[in-house]
């Protein structure tokens, strides 16, 4: 390994936090080499055991990502991380989820904390992330006819732009000592409904949005059908149900103590999105 330019592996690398991390580590100036199963430096497939080795290879730190949209990742991510070990990486920074430190072990991210907090020869750091803001603009929470539709009732949500996390992760690899053991809690700095949320990107459009809380059942079935593998629906019930419940992430201050600068909040990520929203506010 060379000390003096370290490589980092960066899984997942074409996806929101993935292809963030990329760009922070590539400003900072260190080698960087992307993975992910097209598009990036090299190829990497979570179902493919083979492309494990060939991504590690003398590499010296690592961004991971575990398999989305799965709950039975964890062997898979234990055969890694043995790579990982025997090829002589140094740290490894997780992306894993807020409060996951509660979970009972056979959660499969919850397995992966606990797999690399038992390993004494490779160094971590855990973040633990809110909702993401870019949800509202990329993924299962982008409006449709004018609503989010989703099952948060009243609760509420530090959501945390991706942005933020990218930024911490990508401190956290360029100087592992300081973060060796590390577990962090990352939030937004403001706790948001759904319909706070919708309010804001309303505003920033130009155009009425609003919440609608559909029965939980009626919306997991839904996003089922849209193709999501129907074992992932417990996932999506536990998350709806945790802000529903009034359990959901409370703001702090975790990234600005790591990174020196202030959470992104929702108006200023909406205001910077607004185009994400065009066919929807048509």
């Amino acid at each position: 390994m060379n000390e003096a330019q370290p490589t980092v592996l960066v899984l997942g690398a074409t996806g929101k936090t993935g292809s963030r991390v990329v760009s922070h580590l590539r400003n900072r100036a260190l080698a960087v080499r992307a993975a992910a199963r097209s598009g990036a430096d090299i190829a990497f497939d979570w179902s493919n055991r083979e492309t494990y080795a060939p991504a590690l290879e003398s590499v010296d730190r690592v961004y991971l990502m575990a398999p989305i949209l799965r709950t039975d990742f964890a062997p898979d991510v234990s055969v890694f991380l043995d790579a990982a070990e025997a090829t002589g990486v140094e740290h490894v920074t997780f992306l894993s989820a807020y409060g996951m430190e509660y979970a009972p072990g056979q959660v499969a991210t919850r397995a992966v904390e606990l797999d690399l907090i038992g390993r004494e020869r490779l160094g971590h750091t855990i973040l633990r992330p809110a909702w993401f803001m870019q949800n509202f603009s990329e993924t299962f929470l982008r409006p449709i006819n004018g609503a989010i539709i989703v099952p948060t009732g009243n609760g509420t949500e530090a959501f945390i732009d991706v942005d933020d996390i990218a930024a911490v992760a990508a401190d956290t690899l360029a100087d592992p000592a300081a973060h060796a053991g590390a577990a962090y809690s990352l939030t937004g700095p403001q706790a948001l409904t759904v319909a706070d949320a919708a309010a804001i990107i309303g505003r920033a459009t130009g155009q009425p949005l609003v919440h609608q809380d559909l029965d939980r059942d009626t919306w997991v079935a839904g996003v089922l059908a849209a193709g999501i593998p129907t074992e992932y629906g417990a996932v999506l019930r536990q998350l709806t149900e945790m802000v529903a419940s009034g359990h959901g992430s409370q703001p702090n201050d975790s990234v600005e103590k790591i990174t020196g600068h202030p959470a992104r909040t929702f108006d200023q990520f909406a205001q910077a999105n607004t185009s994400a929203w065009k066919e929807d506010a048509q």
